[in-house]
């Protein structure tokens, strides 16, 4: 059945489109305060897509995504009460608290470990506002975090480029129902 394949080309005609680096600059600043989805699943295709602006992407995507992390910062420090409600309705109130302790055990390492892992960065900033972390050690370790990681994904997908982009089309199927599988495995196991 071919149904990531489709989903596949049509992601690489939107990542050559010509507003496609206002999304991406957009996804990156709301993802780091309050949106769900990682600013990775558009920059990896438009790296892909034009390998000679990778690095450009990488750049805009942690511009944007320290920017977005500085109004995530001012939610928690300013709005607090307002964003609790979401914390809570996403089910995300616990990491919340653990990242509340992890500012107050290691401070700047908790937001570089944040900027560059898959843990939901958004929780960090707003934590690290509420938190009053000071800012400079919050700005200095969003953009070394966030920087790596973007940087990284950029830099693996320009290393690849069309080469990749081929390959990626012949593969892409399996590799998705691997992961739906992989996840349902997961939730089996897990829930």
């Amino acid at each position: 059945m071919r149904l990531f394949s489709g989903l596949y080309a049509r992601v690489m005609v939107w990542a050559r489109h010509k507003y496609a680096t206002y999304w991406l600059a957009l996804v990156s600043f709301s993802e780091s305060s309050f949106f769900l989805i990682p600013p990775d699943v558009m920059l990896a295709p438009m790296s892909l897509a034009r390998p000679d602006r990778a690095w450009f992407y990488a750049g805009l995507t942690t511009a944007a995504s320290v920017l977005g992390g500085l109004f995530g910062y001012a939610i928690g420090l300013f709005a607090f009460q307002l964003a609790e409600p979401w914390l809570i309705s996403l089910d995300y109130m616990h990491a919340y608290q653990q990242a509340s302790a992890w500012f107050d055990q290691w401070g700047f390492w908790a937001i570089f470990l944040a900027g560059f892992t898959p843990i939901p960065y958004k929780i960090f900033t707003i934590a690290a506002g509420a938190a009053n972390m000071l800012l400079l050690p919050f700005v200095i370790g969003s953009l070394i975090g966030r920087g790596m990681r973007f940087f990284l994904v950029a830099g693996l997908m320009r290393w690849g480029g069309p080469e990749l982009e081929a390959s990626l089309h012949l593969w892409v199927d399996r590799l998705g129902w691997l992961t739906v599988l992989i996840l349902v495995i997961a939730y089996l196991i897990f829930a």
